[in-house]
């Protein structure tokens, strides 16, 4: 089992390609699956992002991380797109999917509870504001586990 790398290090290393590229890194994951070791970027940009910029944004990663020693061991990498589901993380994320339904997982309970969904209204002092059934609620940033979009889909 390999040792867990510094992700804000790897983002670090790779932001001057993200830059370049007009990359938004949208989310860095690493997972111990079996006896392998998995690197995972979500990306986004301006128009969506294609299998070839996967591919693209996978050789020049790749290329950065083999000159440093970032990861310790072997590893696999893969570049995708975030989906329709995609994590909420930053600031600007919360400001930008506002009036998009979303589904919150706290860290902790809150009133029994760690699961809530509904429609971003947005973020303010450092809060995410969530409305559901014409209820609102604010949720501290530093409370939240994970935000993903949970979009409506049409059958």
């Amino acid at each position: 089992m390999g040792v867990a790398p510094d992700l804000k290090l790897i983002e670090e290393a790779v932001q001057n390609v993200l830059d370049q590229e007009a990359v938004e890194l949208v989310d860095l994951r690493y997972a111990q699956e079996g006896n392998r070791a998995v690197l995972r970027f979500y990306m986004d940009k301006a128009g969506g992002f294609t299998l070839d910029d996967c591919e693209r944004m996978s050789n020049r990663i790749g290329g950065i991380l083999d000159m440093t020693d970032l990861m310790a061991g072997p590893y696999v990498l893969e570049v995708s797109s975030p989906g329709t589901d995609r994590v909420l993380k930053r600031e600007r994320d919360f400001a930008r999917f506002a009036g998009h339904r979303v589904k919150l997982r706290l860290k902790a309970p809150r009133e029994g509870r760690r699961n809530f969904s509904g429609y971003l209204k947005g973020f303010e002092e450092g809060k995410v504001i969530l409305e559901d059934e014409g209820k609102s609620a604010a949720f501290p940033l530093e409370a939240v586990d994970e935000a993903r979009l949970n979009p409506d889909i049409d059958v």
